[in-house]
């Protein structure tokens, strides 16, 4: 038995990284998992990891899981996603809004193609698959969502530091305005017992993504596993809602506060 046995997961940017990770985590503890992802195969991103193989993960491991092709930058796609995840698995009792595309470049060399499309998946695809999700958590009486963001939604002190320098700046606009919007539809949905949280990793975790835009090294000390951000998700997806719920919150330090006493 387990924490979440009879739930339905929509977990976006679910091919590699944090939401992989989140998604075998969630179907260990028995929730049928919607992996959601534009990678369907191997070779068609620079990145490793395809909606297939976490699928295939999670089956091999006794879960339930289907994977859907969805471009989060589409509202159709985003659409179809959570309709056709409910045809398959039933309505979503937690949405986990994962997906990300993201360049770093410096403000004034930032194209207006780019600054959309980051825009687009980041920030108003959580919004819309959340509208989308939201009526039949409040059928059902219950609900979680949880958006993934990161410590780029801080302000950062003068003097600069090498990560802002290198152009983190629309990436850290985005999370901020995705944390904005978890706290207030947290309070929009409180006395519907739907939890909405953010969470971010207490410190960079090596996926491909960080890799790539050389933020960590998979031999760096100071990163942080995939496996605690899937932890602090599991908790902030399996907890009571009113309880849980408008956090901004950090993987170490949740579980930190969330540990028996």
């Amino acid at each position: 038995m387990g924490i979440l046995d009879g739930k339905v997961a929509i977990v976006t940017g679910a091919s590699r990284g944090i939401g992989a990770e989140i998604a075998r985590r969630f179907a260990a503890e028995g929730a049928a998992v919607a992996v959601a992802a534009r990678t369907t195969d191997t070779g068609t991103s620079p990145f490793p990891g395809t909606i297939a193989e976490t699928t295939e993960q999670i089956r091999a491991a006794g879960g339930t899981a289907v994977p859907i092709r969805a471009d989060l930058s589409k509202p159709e796609d985003r659409e179809r996603l959570v309709a056709e995840a409910e045809q398959q698995l039933g309505a979503a009792d937690i949405l986990v809004s994962n997906a990300a595309v993201t360049y770093f470049t410096p403000v004034t060399e930032f194209t207006p193609r780019r600054f959309q499309l980051m825009f687009d998946v980041q920030v108003e695809g959580p919004f819309h698959l959340a509208q989308l999700v939201i009526p039949a958590m409040r059928e059902k009486g219950r609900g979680w969502i949880l958006n993934i963001s990161s410590g780029a939604a801080r302000h950062l002190p003068l003097p600069p530091s090498g990560f802002a320098r290198r152009g983190g700046t629309v990436y850290g606009m985005c999370k901020a305005a995705l944390e904005r919007f978890s706290t207030g539809l947290a309070a929009e949905l409180y006395d519907d017992d739907i939890s909405v949280n953010a969470l971010s990793p207490t410190k960079v975790v090596p996926t491909p993504g960080t890799l790539f835009h050389h933020l960590t090294s998979e031999d760096d000390p100071n990163n942080e596993p995939p496996s605690v951000m899937a932890e602090a998700a599991l908790r902030l997806c399996s907890g009571e809602p009113k309880a849980l719920t408008g956090r901004i919150a950090y993987s170490q330090e949740l579980l930190a506060e969330l540990a028996p006493r």
